[in-house]
């Protein structure tokens, strides 16, 4: 694996690539990469001649008051799992090779930015879009994986994707979980004991989600409500939303109908540390 850290460098990486009619796969992350992470590198690896992924933690996308400084970082274990998993670059550019002197350009995505993680984190996905954009231009790739975790941010993607014209095919992977349940996450490592056993209220409540529908509760209203009873189980959790919406326009509903498919999605503070996970259903 060739460790890259100038944007010229990988630019001419790329433009190579390119020409020799490879598929170049991407993987965008900011580090202390887990499970979830490595499950995105193997669906790249899977679908693309060449594997690209990227570490950078974007501070566009923080909120003054949010985790920038204390985000966890560990370069080196990143680097031993991505050589372990046969990845072919890694690109590792700092703050100012992306963001240099002057930067002024902003990328920013309509409606679907304005609800849940975007009411909860004003400028986060105007963070979020610019910085994929970039990188999309720097790195060229062909194909990229997401993951579901995220799935806001995933259809903010996409959308960005296709209303910008990027000649990028999109995928969106599947949760990884503990075996506990817990989405997999880098700020689960923040959770102490006792917050980490709080945090299973999140899976816990959309797994009685799931299992209400399946019984045939179609009103979102009845299943918050017991969501909500899960939630306040938990001495550590303040829950900061239950919603569901629509898969791809993100609009809120109270009621599931036939042939559609939703998103249960919760965001909710375990202490002092914000966790977010979701369940995307079938009505049949």
């Amino acid at each position: 694996m060739k460790v890259v850290k100038s944007v010229k460098e990988m630019h001419l990486i790329s433009g190579q690539l390119r020409l020799d009619g490879k598929k170049i796969g991407f993987v965008p992350t900011m580090g202390y990469l887990h499970e979830g992470h490595l499950s995105l590198v193997r669906k790249s690896k899977e679908n693309s001649d060449i594997t690209v992924v990227s570490i950078f933690v974007n501070p566009t996308q923080f909120a003054p008051t949010e985790d920038l400084d204390k985000y966890p970082r560990d370069f080196e274990r990143d680097e031993m799992l991505l050589n372990q998993e046969n990845v072919d670059f890694l690109f590792y550019p700092d703050k100012d090779e992306i963001y240099p002197e002057g930067f002024s350009t902003f990328v920013e995505v309509g409606e679907i930015t304005k609800v849940l993680e975007g009411e909860s984190r004003p400028n986060h996905f105007k963070g979020v879009t610019t910085i994929v954009s970039i990188l999309f231009n720097i790195v060229k790739p062909h194909y990229s994986v997401f993951g579901q975790k995220d799935a806001q941010q995933a259809s903010v993607i996409r959308k960005m994707t296709s209303d910008l014209h990027f000649d990028i095919e999109i995928e969106i992977a599947p949760i990884v979980r503990e075996k506990d349940g817990l989405a997999m996450s880098s700020r689960n490592v923040y959770l102490n004991q006792k917050e980490r056993e709080d945090a299973l209220v999140l899976s816990k409540s959309l797994y009685l989600a799931e299992d209400l529908i399946k019984k045939g509760e179609r009103d979102f209203n009845v299943i918050k409500e017991k969501m909500i009873g899960v939630i306040s189980q938990a001495e550590t959790a303040y829950l900061d939303y239950i919603q569901a919406v629509e898969s791809d326009s993100f609009s809120k509903v109270n009621l599931f109908e036939k042939g559609k498919s939703y998103f249960v999605l919760i965001a909710c503070r375990i202490g002092r540390t914000r966790l977010i996970d979701n369940l995307l259903i079938q009505i049949n």
